[in-house]
């Protein structure tokens, strides 16, 4: 009882204390610029980032430790929308788009729109056809729902396979980033960046579950905004005199479009080696790029862990409102990541390509010694070396040409600041950033997981009588148990962050959209017709991934493995489908539950 009494006096001075927060995280910013003018190191102050915000965020999961079921799994479904929508979009807003989507563009230009458009677009899906319908339900998990929604246990148990495959996906990407980060900023190797980075996750997550996780999202996403704006805005203001890089952003591609037909002109580059970054279709042809826009939106609309967010509203009202302060929230970051990727590009066509070896800047082999700055085919970690390897190839002239510089997209967002100039500390602000959104988000998917795993499969078919205590202290066991398997997963390197993340919402859209669509809006939609549309669905999209990733198999349709959703969601309808109107009709109790969660007004069905 105590403890339901502070969390509800948290909630009633939750906006007196996030305005503290953030004045005391600006306050801290402005000390390391002092240090920084006073000539502390470097490395120094980028520990200090590192490990000054994730002992704030370590706070705030302790405090937010809690022994209560409803606290554990939905934050006792006290969240108010404004901030369960900035928890949402620190949890959405992961390693690949803080990370990975300004990169993303910066090497596709145009097509990289297709990531903006489809991730935005989901949220419509989200509020029309979803998280109101299983916020009035009041499950605890998706494979809850489906349990309830479809009966017996085999539903449940397909829902949880399919989870852990999408989510373990998606949550091995956020670690990888957190590698990335750390790795840069605290000197230390990729592989054990991985597991210091795992720790701040777990002390996170794992004493508060959901309310924690709220929380801390929260605080996370006041760092992650702040930092991704910041050295953009700087940019423009350098570059253009205006402090609005959106507004900007057009007389900056015009210039990024002038200096490609310069390159080209002075011999730096071939008209083959360069896509203009304005030009559509170049990577992605229209059947690829709209495949890959659906399937994020309805990945966005299936994915667990966010779904499970809006669980933790008071009402339905506030489920539905909470999606819009999402989309705001998130509109903050993806309508400035487009500027980002053209004021980098601008930089390094500016400074880079065309300057003698011997004059290249000092960051190309900060990166380069790990491994995410290549010169004439080798990581650039010496001087030396590039001159060794450029000479090797026939290059006698000293000047860094186009085709023989090569940076990871995973980094463009990070190197940024370095690479334009602006004070270590601005660069310590978006490795702090960056480290908040991917910490997030692995939060949120760890939880997802532990939770599915927990409530799911050991209290609701293995000991449904086990006491609040043994719950609890199962879902913690899990949780560890799934973050160190990604964290080693993580660390063998496993592609490149969107890519990962785009498989994790194909097979989310195939695997559960179907069954969650048709389970709220068509009570004829049968256990039969859900089960075997999951499988099928889910199955396709799987064995379109491994089979064209690794197996060496033709696309079908040219449609690149990103997009394998696409041929999964719709089998997985239309077997759905067909397979209900061939069997049994659910129960009129079934029917009745349908009804009753289509209406907004009431009490949250699981309660009566």
């Amino acid at each position: 009882m105590a403890e339901q009494d502070t969390s509800r006096d948290f909630t009633s001075n939750i906006g007196r204390i996030y305005l503290v927060y953030t004045g005391g995280f600006a306050a801290f910013v402005l000390f390391l610029a002092a240090l920084e003018q006073f000539g502390v190191s470097n490395q120094v102050i980028g520990y200090l980032f590192v490990f000054f915000t994730l002992a704030i965020y370590a706070g705030i999961g302790i405090l937010s430790r809690t022994m209560q079921v409803g606290e554990y799994y939905v934050a006792g479904r006290r969240v108010p929308a404004v901030y369960n929508g900035m928890a949402t979009a620190s949890d959405w807003m992961s390693g690949a788009s803080f990370v990975g989507m300004a990169g993303t563009l910066y090497v596709l230009g145009y097509d990289g729109l297709a990531f903006v458009i489809g991730w935005t677009g989901g949220y419509v899906l989200v509020a029309v056809l979803v998280a109101p319908y299983l916020r009035k339900f009041g499950a605890y998990t998706i494979p809850d729902f489906l349990g309830a929604r479809y009966g017996g246990h085999m539903a449940r148990t397909i829902g949880i396979l399919i989870l852990f495959c999408c989510s373990f996906t998606y949550v091995t990407a956020q670690i990888y980033a957190t590698g990335i980060i750390a790795s840069r900023f605290l000197g230390m190797s990729f592989e054990l960046a991985v597991f210091v980075g795992l720790l701040g996750i777990l002390v996170c997550s794992m004493l508060g579950g959901m309310r924690a996780v709220t929380w801390t999202q929260v605080a996370q996403y006041i760092v992650l905004i702040v930092a991704y704006l910041v050295p953009v805005i700087l940019l423009a203001q350098m570059t253009t005199g205006v402090p609005v890089p959106q507004v900007m952003y057009g007389e900056i591609l015009q210039e990024i479009t002038a200096l490609e037909t310069s390159l080209v002109e002075k011999g730096l580059a071939r008209a083959s080696e360069i896509t203009p970054h304005l030009q559509p279709y170049s990577s992605y042809d229209m059947l690829n790029f709209f495949a890959l826009v659906l399937c994020l939106m309805v990945g966005t609309a299936s994915l667990p862990h966010i779904l499970m967010r809006y669980f933790t509203t008071p009402s339905v009202k506030d489920a539905r409102r909470s999606v819009g302060w999402s989309l705001l929230f998130i509109f903050f970051l993806y309508f400035t990541a487009p500027a980002y990727a053209a004021f980098a590009k601008l930089e390094i066509y500016q400074n880079v390509i065309g300057a003698p070896l011997e004059e290249l800047p000092k960051w190309i082999y900060t990166y380069g010694q790990i491994g995410l700055v290549k010169i004439c085919g080798i990581e650039a970690t010496t001087l030396e070396a590039v001159r060794a390897a450029c000479l090797a190839k026939g290059d006698t002239t000293g000047i860094l040409s186009f085709s023989d510089f090569s940076i990871n997209r995973d980094v463009i967002v990070i190197a940024t600041p370095e690479i334009a100039g602006l004070p270590y500390v601005v660069a310590g602000l978006v490795a702090a950033g960056g480290l908040a959104a991917a910490l997030s988000t692995a939060d949120g998917l760890l939880l997802a997981i532990a939770n599915a795993l927990s409530h799911d499969i050991y209290y609701r078919m293995v000991d449904p009588k086990a006491s609040t205590k043994r719950r609890l202290i199962i879902a913690r066991i899990m949780l560890v148990g799934v973050a160190g398997l990604a964290a080693w997963v993580a660390s063998t390197k496993p592609s490149d962050i969107l890519s990962m993340v785009a498989w994790a919402f194909s097979l989310a859209a195939a695997g559960f959209f179907p069954a969650l669509v048709l389970g709220i809006w068509w009570k004829r939609a049968s256990a039969a017709g859900a089960i075997a549309g999951m499988v099928s669905g889910f199955g396709l999209t799987l064995f379109y991934l491994i089979a064209t990733q690794y197996g060496g198999m033709t696309p079908w349709l040219g449609i690149q493995n990103i997009s394998a959703g696409i041929f999964g969601m719709p089998l997985g309808f239309a077997v759905t489908w067909a397979v209900s109107l061939m069997t049994a009709p659910p129960s009129p109790k079934t029917e009745a539950m349908i009804e009753a969660i289509r209406v907004p007004k009431g009490g949250t069905y699981m309660d009566k």
